[in-house]
């Protein structure tokens, strides 16, 4: 929230020198305006209007190298367009319409009109300040006002709508409307009126587009949030991890904390690698090994197994841990019934293509180990170790695959199996039931 709000600072700092910017050219303009049109009737510019366009130009450039520093305030900007405004309202006061002061000032207001204010409460917008565009239509309607009544005051006599009677002639509006001395109090009001209306509806669009802007960056910040969630799977389970799996994992933060779940355990290895490898090029090797995994790991994820490793020219897979899923022995013979075609299908480079497969079902323990610079997602326990044993026992079975009896009894209704009796397996303390698939390998 934090990082939100300070690059919206940052929006509104940089909106507000685009104000600040635009003022300036916009009082430029004005100053070539005000001299044009006097030399246009042959009489010089009037010294206070001069003094007053020079005035709005220096208080721009004092405040514009201040915007976004750390001598800014949040009341700066408000007091800004504050003397703006009231610097221009009372130019409707101080600059006479006539030189020789028998002109009542009230033509001022009669003939330009409060529409010289509205530019600040444009200008007020880019500061993407939805309460500086409100302020700044009361403001205006606080000096326009005080500087009519101003004016007023100082008037002997004074006309409005108010004169004028019930069934009032043409003469009559001439009299009332023609007279020097008519202020229209009325159309004051409906100026102010309209100005501040204008202002609410400029104020709401601000606002709803500071909304559309927090809803952006907090779409920005969600996708950032998933694209550094996904790199630590990716980090945490190795460097390729399927989009798909990914996903999944990011979605369910808790798969990846400590547990123990039942699952089942898939762990491969090519048969004869080291013979292919002898003689050759290690970077063709690595290639090709590589391709050859990328392959293996895209159809596992098919079956929404997760490859927890990889070991040398094998690899580990687990099936209900991390990624939840139902009946994890039939996705790992299902996967291993994968492996093998793809195999079927591929050669390294005319060397044929061969794997030994282990599968396992039972507990297995998960969680994240290292330190806090590098870490990984691992998997230990009695059926991970009877994985490794049955996949190296295909040595002497001559079998493809081979499965403990838990994964046998899950999956009896996926394949037809059939025993290979009880084995003692090195590094195991009690003989396993050993099972191979009854269909060809």
């Amino acid at each position: 929230m934090d990082d939100r709000v300070s690059r919206l600072a940052r929006a509104e700092a940089q909106g507000l020198r685009i104000a600040i910017v635009c003022r300036t050219l916009a009082v430029l303009a004005c100053a070539i305006i005000f001299v044009v049109s006097y030399q246009s009737v042959d009489r010089l510019p009037r010294f206070t209007g001069i003094v007053a366009l020079t005035t709005f130009v220096l208080i721009g450039m004092i405040y514009y190298p201040l915007i976004g520093s750390r001598w800014d305030r949040p009341w700066a900007k408000y007091l800004l367009f504050s003397l703006d405004i009231l610097l221009l309202c009372a130019c409707f006061v101080i600059i006479p319409i006539s030189p020789s002061h028998e002109v009542p000032q009230i033509l001022a207001f009669r003939g330009y009109g409060i529409y010289y204010l509205l530019p600040f409460v444009g200008l007020a917008c880019l500061s993407l300040s939805w309460g500086l565009v409100a302020w700044t239509g009361v403001i205006t309607a606080i000096g326009w006002w005080s500087a009519f009544g101003y004016v007023v005051s100082g008037m002997e006599t004074t006309l409005s709508w108010a004169d004028l009677p019930k069934k009032a002639s043409t003469q009559d509006y001439e009299q009332i409307f023609l007279s020097i001395n008519f202020i229209g109090i009325g159309n004051r009001v409906e100026e102010t009126g309209f100005v501040l209306i204008l202002a609410l509806i400029l104020a709401v669009a601000v606002y709803r587009s500071r909304s559309v802007f927090f809803a952006q960056l907090r779409a920005e910040d969600e996708r950032e949030a998933e694209r550094q969630a996904r790199e630590r799977v990716s980090q945490t389970l190795g460097q390729y991890v399927p989009e798909t799996i990914a996903a999944r994992l990011v979605e369910d933060s808790a798969s990846m904390e400590p547990q123990v779940r039942q699952g089942a355990v898939l762990i491969a290895d090519i048969e004869a690698f080291s013979t292919f490898a002898a003689g050759r090029d290690p970077h063709d090797v690595i290639e090709t090994l590589n391709a050859f995994l990328a392959e293996c790991t895209d159809r596992i994820s098919r079956r929404d197994g997760v490859v927890i490793s990889y070991l040398g020219d094998g690899f580990l897979v687990t099936f209900n841990t991390p990624l939840a899923i139902d009946n994890p022995a039939v996705a790992a013979l299902q996967a291993a019934q994968d492996l093998i075609s793809l195999t079927e299908q591929r050669s390294f480079k005319g060397h044929r293509v061969k794997l030994r497969i282990g599968i396992a079902s039972g507990d297995i323990a998960a969680g994240i180990v290292g330190s806090a610079k590098r870490q990984a997602f691992t998997v230990y326990g009695d059926t991970v170790n009877r994985a490794a044993r049955l996949e190296q026992f295909n040595k002497k079975t001559g079998t493809t695959v081979l499965m403990d009896a838990a994964t046998k009894a899950e999956a009896a209704d996926f394949c037809a199996t059939r025993c290979l009796g009880d084995h003692e397996l090195r590094g195991l303390s009690q003989a396993v039931e050993v099972w191979t698939p009854a269909a060809p390998n």
